[in-house]
């Protein structure tokens, strides 16, 4: 690799980096135990994570949308006030109907989630023959196929898998990230001792 776009860390600042997170072994421990096992019981429970997570969402598009509104009315006569306005009440309908309605936001986040499944499935594709014959662009169009059929699945079972869908793909972010943290926690340990 070329020295000046060499973005990797310098062995020094790579060993810095371990020195300093090694000292902040404990957190990173607890954090990842704590993350491990909600991602755990979001995974055991995907209804209620699936709740929760569509509600926490519903209230962030309230708040943005009620900031966003004050934004339009505060910075009148600067830029597009209705085209900010629109966006803004939008947003606060959004968030008020998933909140009052989290059946209807679980579709239509799961619908959501599909569709980048799918789309990211469609680039991979396109990727994996561009990359033909290149060793491993096999790999790439398997995991297209995958991504695009986890995608079908997904729609083809709608309304029902919007109820776990969500709450299980938080639960299991939760604990891979989770799980991680206690791995590079332990391997600290090694350092630090």
């Amino acid at each position: 690799m070329n020295q000046t776009t060499d973005t990797v860390l310098s062995p020094r600042l790579r060993q810095d980096l371990i020195q300093r997170l090694a000292t902040k072994r404990k957190p990173l421990l607890w954090t990842g135990i704590a993350l491990t096992v909600l991602g755990l019981l979001a995974m055991l429970s995907p209804v209620v994570s699936t709740l929760v997570t569509v509600r926490v969402i519903g209230w962030l598009f309230l708040f943005a949308g009620i900031a966003g509104v004050f934004n339009a009315f505060s910075t009148q006569g600067v830029g597009s006030f209705f085209g900010a306005l629109l966006f803004s009440l939008l947003s606060v309908a959004i968030g008020a109907h998933m909140i009052g309605n989290p059946g209807a936001g679980m579709v239509f986040l799961t619908v959501m989630i599909a569709a980048i499944f799918v789309i990211e499935g469609a680039y991979q594709a396109a990727v994996s023959f561009e990359l033909k014959p290149a060793l491993g662009w096999g790999w790439m169009l398997t995991s297209a196929v995958f991504s695009i059929g986890i995608g079908i699945l997904i729609i083809s079972g709608l309304p029902g898998a919007s109820l776990v869908i969500i709450g299980f793909l938080v639960g299991l972010n939760f604990f891979s990230t989770g799980f991680a943290m206690l791995m590079l926690a332990n391997r600290l340990k090694q350092v630090s001792a």
